[in-house]
């Protein structure tokens, strides 16, 4: 860095050199034409040699200041370009989420995001790991788990983890609703990461057959193939109001699975949040379930 002229010395042979005439340069950058000689002599001062010959009626390069005026000049349209890229960029806010939370809930929401914040663009990064806010540049995190205890976050629980079977109509072969438990053990069971049927079973005093089924890497593939009349799912129930709505999926029993872990939103605290990520946070937590 020791070796970089100074910026203004830089500035202003750029704008000399253009206009080769030192009023013209001052008028440009709104200085004093003195000021601009001044910053030239500087400028040809650290690095030792003339740049421009000086004439009764303005300026010529010499052979070093041609070739050094094409290069400043270029650095400076390149940064011209890079900050009129920057400030004409929207607002971009990073989201983490669950797979299965990013397919059956964020997605299907994104067109009311996006009517209400026109300005924002959402970067939404679907994975389960635990992600740090500065190593990867994460702003806004919904995760699956018990609630953080960390005094630097702000957390919102979103949506507890009601589960609940469901599948579809077509399946049932005539079955009136709801199922018996014995009913339902008859049914293909599909599995996601989080299976919980077992749990599910035993909870409820259900007999599990074992019965084979699909199994799924996530619980957004398992509800799928549930609509497609592959089997039961078990689903938080949020998760499908959309499809028990419009009838694609039905719930087969009233019973419901409460389990431990529920959905929270986390955002770091501070005065230094971003207004976008503010709002992207807010917009989330204004669409949790009311506390019970």
């Amino acid at each position: 860095m020791d070796r970089l002229p100074p910026l203004n010395g830089l500035r202003a042979f750029d704008a000399a050199g253009r206009y080769l005439n030192f009023r013209s340069a001052a008028d440009r950058l709104g200085v004093t034409q003195g000021a601009v000689a001044q910053q030239v002599r500087q400028l040809e001062a650290h690095l030792g040699m003339p740049l421009f010959e000086r004439l009764p009626k303005g300026l010529a390069f010499t052979s070093a200041g041609r070739s050094y005026h094409a290069r400043v000049a270029a650095a400076f349209e390149e940064l011209r370009t890079a900050t009129e890229g920057v400030m004409a960029e929207p607002d971009r806010v990073s989201v983490s989420l669950p797979p299965t939370f990013a397919a059956r809930w964020m997605v299907p929401n994104l067109v009311e995001f996006a009517a209400a914040h026109p300005n924002i663009e959402l970067r939404v990064l679907s994975t389960e790991k635990l992600l740090s806010f500065h190593a990867d540049g994460v702003d806004v995190v919904v995760r699956l788990g018990l609630p953080p205890a960390a005094a630097t976050l702000d957390v919102v629980r979103l949506f507890r983890q009601n589960v609940i079977a469901v599948c579809s109509p077509k399946i049932l072969e005539g079955r009136g609703l709801p199922l018996s438990g014995e009913e339902l053990a008859e049914l293909p069971c599909l599995h996601d990461s989080h299976d919980a049927w077992p749990e599910f079973f035993e909870r409820l005093g259900l007999r599990d057959r074992g019965r084979r089924g699909l199994r799924f890497s996530q619980a957004a593939l398992a509800v799928d193939a549930a609509v497609a009349g592959q089997g039961v799912a078990l689903i938080s129930r949020f998760l499908v109001a959309r499809e028990l709505a419009e009838g694609s999926l039905v719930q087969v029993m009233p019973q419901i699975l409460e389990r431990q872990q529920n959905y929270y939103l986390l955002a770091q605290k501070g005065p230094s949040r971003r207004p976008a990520v503010e709002a992207v946070f807010q917009w989330l937590k204004s669409r949790a379930e009311p506390e019970a």
